[in-house]
């Protein structure tokens, strides 16, 4: 082969080398499991002493499955994740009889895809697609523990059946940065109907968020959110946060929220408010092996309604024994009421993290 040969089969293979590297730039794959035993401690509370809960006072449960792929460019970085839980709502069709019945199946579903755009100016980051919201993800990592309980606005509905315009993801786009390293901002614009439903309206959903750091590990950030809600309505919701990070190995944190809904009424045409608190604590005796977690949530799901408010707490530890792959976190929640009417609920759950 002649030496200009050579220069040109060369140049070819570096050539397709790098469209290599392009296409397929730094992969990962993973997947991360929440699996639950439960077992109700009480059987006389408000919710435990219920007919169907007493029918599942012991059980065995999936809660949530992830499998997440992601794909970095240098700056770029695109995530596509599956979701997959018990929707409860499914039907299946019995074609001679026309009968439907449930299926709870673990049903799979696309929780984030988005492409992620680092540097795009010095210190800044754009995320354009199905990507978790900016509403509680601080919190969520501070708290650490999605295996064993949502954070308060997350969990909000799942807890008191009331709902709050509040979701862990959402397409649109955001941009995050920073001043300099004592002032941290985020903005999100999202279409408002979560990544569980198509958009349904002209309006969108407008998030902020600013984090001020004073000293290291103390942090205090202020959230706010608008949506117009039709042509006369409006919802807002205001957070505050603040995280303690300066011992060594120990987290405290607290989160407080008011969520306005011009739509939110009273029979009396009083408008209200849904609103919580919640503080929490990680302390990690041994990172690799032993950490305690508790925490004590506060709700008011309508503050013109009176005795409806609950305290949530929830105790217990994460327990490493072989690999960091496979935890065991046992856990205790105990939900009590303003309703003197209403006893006290403990429950147990064995919950079992895994993550490869």
């Amino acid at each position: 082969m002649r030496l200009g040969q050579r220069i040109k089969a060369g140049l070819t293979a570096l050539g397709l080398l790098a469209v290599s590297n392009l296409g397929f730039g730094q992969q990962t794959f993973g997947t991360t499991i929440y699996y639950d035993y439960t077992f109700n401690l009480t059987n006389n509370g408000y919710l435990t002493g219920t007919d169907a809960a007493k029918a599942l006072n012991n059980k065995f449960n999936f809660r949530r499955a992830y499998f997440t792929y992601e794909n970095r460019w240098g700056d770029l970085r695109f995530r596509f994740r599956y979701d997959a839980d018990n929707t409860a709502n499914l039907t299946s069709v019995d074609v001679r009889t026309g009968s439907t019945k449930k299926d709870d199946k673990l049903r799979p579903y696309m929780k984030h895809l988005y492409l992620q755009y680092d540097n795009l100016i010095p210190n800044a980051s754009l995320k354009i697609g199905m990507a978790d919201t900016i509403t509680f993800k601080l919190a969520e990592d501070r708290w650490g523990y999605r295996s064993v309980a949502k954070t308060l606005l997350d969990g909000y509905k799942d807890v008191t059946g009331v709902e709050i315009d509040a979701t862990s993801a959402d397409l649109g786009a955001s941009f995050s940065g920073a001043f300099a390293k004592e002032v941290r901002y985020q903005f999100q614009v999202t279409n408002g109907t979560h990544y569980s439903h198509a958009e349904n309206d002209k309006h969108k959903k407008f998030m902020g968020q600013l984090q001020l750091v004073p000293a290291a590990g103390l942090n205090v950030v202020g959230y706010v959110d608008y949506e117009k809600q039709d042509a006369s309505n409006e919802a807002w919701t205001y957070k505050l946060d603040g995280y303690f990070e300066m011992v060594p190995g120990l987290t405290l944190a607290a989160e407080w929220f008011v969520y306005r809904n011009d739509k939110y009424l009273t029979a009396a045409m009083k408008q209200y408010d849904v609103s919580g608190f919640s503080v929490f604590g990680v302390w990690k005796i041994n990172p690799e092996k032993l950490q305690l977690f508790a925490r004590l949530d506060h709700y008011e799901p309508n503050t013109e309604v009176a005795d409806d408010e609950r305290n949530l707490v929830i105790a217990g530890f994460d327990w490493t024994p072989f690999h960091a792959s496979w935890k065991i976190q046992p856990n205790i929640w105990f939900t009590t009421y303003a309703n003197s009417n209403r006893k006290a609920d403990a429950v147990f759950n064995l919950t079992f993290f895994l993550s490869f």
